[in-house]
């Protein structure tokens, strides 16, 4: 019996969303360093593995969206296709492609943090199913995590923005990625959290979101640090970092059809989990849980509501931003966390 709160039926209409994009190339955003002619080839080339879904970062979250909806739904006809769809992409051949763009001159800031901070948690997914799959992308896994912990000891500074180069949403992925591989990976992103973090006080939550933000900067601090600290730490960090529990009201997007505008609908979802994820980090007798909690449940809604095939600026995205919202007692970030009505 499934005890999540995505029933089947949407689980069908999120994951069909990915179906459609992770190998569909066109539109296609790349962000490609080119270093010589021989490097204007087109994205199925470059990056075989991961060249739908618009950009990279998406195509690696959405495999991620369809591994974790096949062990949602193992015995379904759902977890067939999503299995089918995750194994025409991740071959050997595939996989040595992406390692080989990855580690090319020139490329060292590629999708970093964002993009190879989903791939470990594609790879983490993998892991936990038991996918024979997990063993042909752990070479792409190996030059991902290489690449990021090369880079984090020189970050003088964390970035505060509201997208992707995001450096607290990408050490929060990082650190559930390293609490399951172990062998002391979760060392760098642990102290790279408190280095960076630890010492903030009165966050500038009032100044969100701005620009075209998909990430609340305030919000994703606050669950990072709720990955580092025991509950009574992290009570007593939150309060000096946000005094008061933030009065957030959910966004809406003013074009959907904007892929920029439309990261609005997916502020909505990941403020959504972090809200979850900050109240679960509290003690238990913490007054300020229900108060997330009930803020929380506002922004789900919002953000679920959102979600649709209609456009395609968000679509190739979104449905991974709902599912990673709903699946979170799959790995028991949120256990005990129920919706408040």
């Amino acid at each position: 019996m499934n005890s999540l709160p995505l029933d089947q039926s949407t689980a069908e209409q999120y994951a069909r969303l990915a179906l459609d994009c992770v190998h569909r190339e066109y539109p296609n955003k790349i962000a490609h360093t080119l270093l010589s002619d021989a490097d204007a080839r087109p994205p199925r080339e470059l990056t075989p593995a991961f060249y739908g879904c618009y950009d990279w970062h998406s195509a690696v979250h959405g495999h991620w969206m369809l591994a974790r909806m096949a062990r949602a739904f193992p015995n379904s006809a759902l977890a067939e296709r999503a299995r089918a769809a995750l194994s025409h992409s991740i071959t050997a051949d595939n996989i040595a492609a992406e390692v080989r763009y990855l580690e090319s001159p020139g490329r060292a800031a590629f999708e970093r943090p964002y993009g190879l901070a989903w791939l470990l948690q594609l790879s983490a997914e993998l892991r936990v199913s038991k996918s024979t799959l997990a063993h042909v992308i752990e070479p792409l896994e190996t030059a991902a995590a290489k690449k990021l912990e090369e880079w984090l000891p020189k970050l003088p500074y964390p970035d505060r923005s509201g997208q992707h180069a995001n450096t607290a949403f990408a050490l929060g992925l990082m650190i559930d990625w390293a609490r399951l591989v172990g062998h002391g990976r979760e060392k760098l992103p642990f102290a790279s959290a408190v280095r960076f973090f630890n010492g903030d006080r009165n966050g500038p939550i009032a100044f969100e979101p701005s620009g075209e933000d998909f990430l609340s900067p305030c919000l994703a601090e606050a669950d990072l640090m709720r990955r580092v600290c025991t509950p009574p730490e992290f009570a007593e960090w939150l309060t000096a970092f946000l005094p008061e529990v933030p009065t957030l009201r959910p966004v809406s997007s003013p074009d959907p059809s904007d892929g920029k505008l439309a990261h609005f609908d997916g502020l909505n979802l990941s403020r959504a989990w972090m809200l979850f994820g900050i109240a679960k980090g509290l003690p238990d007798d913490d007054p300020r849980r229900l108060r997330l909690l009930l803020i929380a449940d506002a922004h789900r809604d919002s953000g679920i509501a959102a979600v649709s095939a209609k456009h395609y600026a968000g679509s190739h995205w979104l449905g991974t931003f709902a599912v990673y919202l709903e699946t979170m007692d799959l790995e028991g970030r949120a256990k005990g966390m129920h919706r408040v009505r």
